[in-house]
């Protein structure tokens, strides 16, 4: 659990890369200078750990791109005090991000290998969401909801109506949806019926997959 002067130096390479790309939200590239990434993937991928790359984590899962990931809590806006819902808490580099946002974030993994893992490193780094829940996904949290924003950070071949209707009225779904490659797209949900969609860009995300394992 090493953090030296150098990985900040990285971190903040890094940060002026994302900047560079259009990252713009002050908060969030904060995030990327505060986070220690290279301790969220296997020590043999350390030396590459402030690339923006994605790398394998366990269950065939792998951490997001941290433009990615830079990208989808700028796209949010989130707030101090934001209800989020996160589908795939995977390594859990995500949710550390939207708790440096101060959200309040409730993270399902439905990957019983990685559930156990991230649910007891991320708080050995100080990171302490409001609930962590090993399910599906698909299904959302109905018990708590409805939220001001959901994060899903695996690609979906469709849009999951539980998770659109989870949604406050004036709150946000953000979900790359498509098969081998997705399309970033925004649900902003006007009246309790209506719906506004935003499509931003093409990504590249693992599958999301139904039940737990």
């Amino acid at each position: 659990m090493r953090d030296t002067t150098k990985h900040q130096g990285l971190r903040n390479q890094l940060a002026n890369v994302l900047e560079a790309k259009g990252i713009i939200d002050e908060k969030v590239l904060k995030a990327v200078r505060k986070i220690p990434r290279h301790l969220f993937i296997d020590s043999s991928f350390e030396a590459h750990a402030y690339q923006d790359k994605a790398f394998p984590i366990a269950a065939e899962q792998t951490i997001s791109h941290p433009y990615t990931v830079a990208f989808q809590s700028q796209t949010l806006a989130i707030k101090e005090g934001d209800k989020v819902l996160e589908i795939g808490t995977g390594s859990g580099y995500q949710t550390a991000v939207l708790l440096e946002l101060k959200a309040e974030v409730y993270s399902i993994e439905r990957q019983h290998e990685l559930f156990k893992k991230t649910s007891l490193f991320l708080p050995k780094l100080g990171y302490r969401p409001k609930r962590f829940i090993f399910g599906d996904g698909y299904k959302g949290l109905p018990e708590q909801a409805p939220f001001d924003k959901i994060i899903v950070t695996a690609g979906a071949p469709f849009v999951p109506k539980a998770l659109l209707g989870q949604i406050k009225v004036g709150g946000m779904l953000l979900i790359p949806v498509g098969d081998t490659e997705q399309v970033m797209t925004l649900f902003i949900r006007k009246s309790p019926k209506e719906f506004e969609k935003h499509e931003l860009g093409d990504f590249k995300f693992v599958p999301m997959l139904k039940k737990k394992n």
